[in-house]
Order: structure tokens, then C-alpha cells, then sequence
């Protein structure tokens, strides 16, 4: 939609936030609705940033890189976990059109409980770079970056340049379950688990206001998992796409299903 309030669409630059701005990537939210608190728009595209960028030590994913770029990325073949790239940019709620214009760095700004970007960078123990209008900048694990439904740790003027997902966690084994309540839904619960050597790391978002992990020294066995879980205290969502005792059995059986799977 035409955001009415908008009078200046510039380059995007370090130095230059003021009050009214807004950060622009793909847009697919940003014009889906008014913003009436809107006076500019800047264009993140116009720092170039390559989409993706492999190292030895892991792969950069640029905010700017869309799910369909991600989707498509082929990976090393010692990377098995980047199979999760595809699940999760085919777990967001939109066309393909939508995908081939929402970004990485948007869909986890948005901080939305069902972000699949938020997912895979928890999962993945990703690291957000954020870069301030000052030209500093610091590190978040992705698992922190998301605080609530709909808030991040992001301050004022401040951008995410990147996410870093380590090689190390790219070469784990993963395991990947996802529920709605409708065939093609909002998702209600997705869980990822990963094990690394002889430890697991399982990641539960969506059923959650923000991403919650559960650390293992070994594989847990169904009844060490289930206690975990309920220890945990997880901070259900509650909106039209479930109720948090149905998010919270569902998650039950989703983190099962995944446990069984690493165990084979």
C-alpha cells in the first residue's frame, strides 16, 4: 500500500537517523500496512552487501540476502544442517513473491513469535552484527536478538548488518518440526534440534513470544526431555493461531518427534 506520510526516499547512510525514519529492506511488511509515524524511508540495498559470503569459519548471511536467495543457497556438502535453509524460508506465511523480496534482517526485526529467520539463526547459534549510527558496532546471539513479540534488542538508529551462523553448528545433525493450525497457517510451534557430538541443543520458537534453547550435555531420553521442558517455564504465545496450552502440548510432541529422530 501507498504509505501517505513518506516524503524522502534516500540511500541508506550511517550518521544520518532522526526521528520518522525507518530502515528498508524488502518491504513486504512495511508497506503492507500504514505507518503513519513514517517520513522517510532508507534503502539498505544501497550499501551492496554480497547475500552470502562462505569462510572457513561459517557463512555470513547479509540482512539484505531475501528467503529465496537463502532457499537456494548450495551449500558444502559438509554443511547437512543448511538443509534447514529451505524449511524455514518455506515456513513463512507468503507467496513466492513475498520471498523473493523479504530479507533475513527484516523478518527477524519484525521479532514476530512465528519468524522462520529467527528460528534458523537461534538454532544455528547465529550472531547478529548490529551497526549503530555512530559507526560502532556489537554482537548478539540471535537466540537474544528477539525479546517479545514484536520487540528486539535493536536501539534507536541502529541497523542489523548480518547474521553469522558458525560451521561448526553447520555441521551438526538437525532435525526440523512444524505445526499450524491450518494446512498453509501462521506456524504455532516449530521446533529444531541439533545434536553436537554427544550433546543436543533443542530450539522451540513460535510457541514462544521469543526463542527459548534447551541445552544437553547428551541426547535426553523422552522423560529427561518432557521435565526439561516444563522446567523451562516457556513464555507461550497467545493470538488467534493457538492458545498457549495447545502451543505447549503441541511443542511437547514436536520436540519429541525431533529427540526420536536425532536418537536414530
Amino acid at each position: 500500500m501507498d504509505l501517505g506520510t513518506v516524503e524522502e526516499f534516500a540511500p541508506a547512510a550511517l550518521g544520518e537517523w532522526q526521528p520518522g525514519d525507518a530502515w528498508l529492506a524488502g518491504g513486504t511488511w512495511l508497506f503492507s500496512e500504514p505507518q503513519p509515524q513514517l517520513r522517510r524511508l532508507l534503502d539498505l540495498q544501497a550499501f551492496g552487501w554480497p547475500p552470502l559470503t562462505a569462510g572457513d569459519d561459517g557463512l555470513e548471511i547479509a540482512a539484505t540476502c531475501t528467503l529465496t536467495e537463502l532457499a537456494r543457497y548450495a551449500a558444502p556438502a559438509e554443511w547437512p544442517a543448511a538443509a534447514l535453509f529451505r524449511r524455514c524460508c518455506e515456513a513463512l506465511l507468503g507467496s513466492f513473491k513475498v520471498r523473493s523480496l523479504a530479507t533475513v534482517g527484516g523478518n527477524l526485526c519484525l521479532a514476530l513469535p512465528a519468524g522462520p529467520m529467527t528460528a534458523l539463526a537461534a538454532a544455528l547459534d547465529g550472531v547478529c552484527t548490529l551497526w549503530a549510527a555512530d559507526g560502532t558496532q556489537r554482537s548478539v546471539r540471535a537466540s537474544e536478538f528477539v525479546t517479545g513479540n514484536g520487540t528486539n534488542v535493536l536501539r534507536p538508529g541502529e541497523l542489523l548488518r548480518s547474521v553469522h551462523l558458525p560451521a561448526s553448528a553447520l555441521r551438526s545433525e538437525m532435525a526440523f518440526r512444524r505445526t499450524s493450525l491450518s494446512p498453509h497457517g501462521r506456524s504455532a510451534a516449530l521446533v529444531i534440534g541439533r545434536r553436537d557430538g554427544a550433546g543436543a541443543v533443542l530450539t522451540v520458537t513460535a510457541a514462544t513470544v521469543r526463542p527459548v534453547q534447551l541445552r544437553f550435555d547428551r541426547l535426553p531420553d523422552a522423560e529427561e526431555l518432557a521435565a526439561a521442558l516444563d522446567a523451562a517455564a516457556l513464555p507461550w504465545h497467545d493470538d488467534v493461531h493457538g492458545l498457549p496450552a495447545w502451543r505447549a502440548h503441541m511443542t511437547g510432541l514436536l520436540a519429541e518427534d525431533v529427540r526420536a529422530e536425532l536418537a536414530r
